[in-house]
């Protein structure tokens, strides 16, 4: 069914050229949709692009202007935009008092501010051809980690943009859904523990299957289903629709409790990692 509904629809692509983002433009390549890929990291974008046929620029998520320069490319390609993948997001290292005050920034800017600019430029295109958009928020925007903050707090406030986005253009013939993912076996994920032997603690300890790693090609499957049928709520794996439902047992005091204990442990030696690093993100997403 996913394959001939989503046959010759015009996908747009954030954070396309690797990860998730990547995966997805194959799969949906694969059942016949037309895609505007959208990234900061032209090589592979190029790449990518040239593999799938399809239309790529190069364009910085945090910039009005170039999402609404690559929406007018996508639209004078293929003569609109049916459905959007807001994708582009990354994550910075560090308690509040060590992280970077300016990588901070940046996850806030990436994380928050492209996905309205990326649903600013576009929203006339779906608005004419009742489409639809994908914003991904994350099991992060239920379930606050410490040494994440930056993270946690843009993957929720990328939920209640979606939820209020929904509100405002469902009249216009405009569906929305917020993707929520536990923890995937992406570049983003693979830094962390590569770069973080506290990142490895972290997941450790955190209680039942919230510290799990779940393979790209879960969340592909997740993620077309979702674009395919219009999905309000895109879970990954199924079981964190129930964590949203129980937001606030936990982050209530009970919530906090089984990480309260470890808290002393992991956070500072999360901080003396990110001071030998020299940095509070990737170095992927640094040079990106």
């Amino acid at each position: 069914m996913a394959a001939s509904t989503l046959r010759n629809k015009v996908v747009l692509i954030t954070g396309a050229a690797r990860g998730i983002g990547a995966a997805t433009a194959r799969d949906l390549a694969g059942k016949g949709a037309r895609l505007v890929l959208v990234d900061v990291d032209e090589a592979p974008l190029r790449e990518l692009a040239t593999q799938l046929k399809a239309e790529a620029f190069v364009a910085d998520v945090r910039n009005l202007d170039d999402m609404q320069r690559a929406v007018d490319g996508g639209i004078a390609a293929y003569g609109g935009i049916d459905l959007v993948l807001a994708n582009a997001g990354i994550a910075s290292y560090g308690s509040i008092m060590r992280v970077d005050p300016a990588t901070f920034q940046r996850v806030m800017d990436i994380n928050v501010m492209g996905v309205f600019n990326t649903v600013r430029a576009a929203l006339p295109s779906l608005i004419e051809r009742n489409g639809y958009i994908l914003v991904v928020s994350s099991l992060a925007a239920f379930t606050p980690c410490p040494g994440l903050a930056a993270y946690n707090a843009s993957k929720a406030a990328a939920e209640h943009f979606a939820n209020a986005l929904r509100l405002e253009v469902n009249y216009r013939g405009v569906d929305v859904g917020s993707a929520h993912m536990a923890w995937i076996d992406t570049p983003m994920v693979q830094d962390a523990k590569s770069d973080l032997t506290a990142f490895q603690d972290l997941l450790a300890v955190l209680p039942g299957p919230l510290g799990k790693t779940m393979t790209v090609e879960q969340c592909v499957d997740a993620f077309v289903d979702g674009l395919a049928k219009r999905k309000r709520r895109v879970y990954v794996p199924r079981w964190v629709g129930a964590a949203s439902w129980f937001k606030a047992v936990i982050t209530s005091r009970v919530g906090d409790r089984s990480m309260l204990e470890h808290v002393p442990t992991i956070l500072p030696k999360m901080d003396e990692e990110v001071a030998r690093l020299g940095r509070s993100e990737s170095a992927r997403n640094k040079t990106s």
